[in-house]
């Protein structure tokens, strides 16, 4: 257990020294509609949940889209196209209305 933790803090480590900067942002001086999720991944592995979704609320409904891919890819779930579809429109509705409310408030 100690190892796995070790493990995670070199990992956190690592993430927050190797930080990518945004071309979007440096290019046109605004946020791109994934300004964030960078943060919020290392708030998220940190277990500050609160702090990952002020940074990039959608974070989670990806994550969960993604797992929700791959869990359907391996079981062939029943409604699991459905599943998918859903939670994308609903990950896609946060970046979009993130993206604008932060525009609107010139939020970093």
């Amino acid at each position: 257990m100690s190892s796995f933790l070790f493990g995670m803090q070199e990992l956190i480590h690592w993430l927050e020294s190797h930080l990518l900067s945004c071309p979007y942002k440096s290019w046109l001086g605004l946020n791109c509609p994934g300004c964030g999720m960078q943060r919020s991944l290392i708030a998220l592995l940190k277990g500050n949940f609160v702090d990952s979704i002020v940074y990039y609320p959608a974070l989670l409904p990806i994550m969960i889209t993604f797992i929700l891919t791959g869990i359907h890819l391996i079981f062939k779930l029943k409604n699991g196209a459905n599943y998918i579809k859903y939670s994308f429109i609903i990950s896609i509705s946060i970046v979009t209305i993130n993206f604008i409310v932060r525009l609107i408030l010139g939020i970093d």
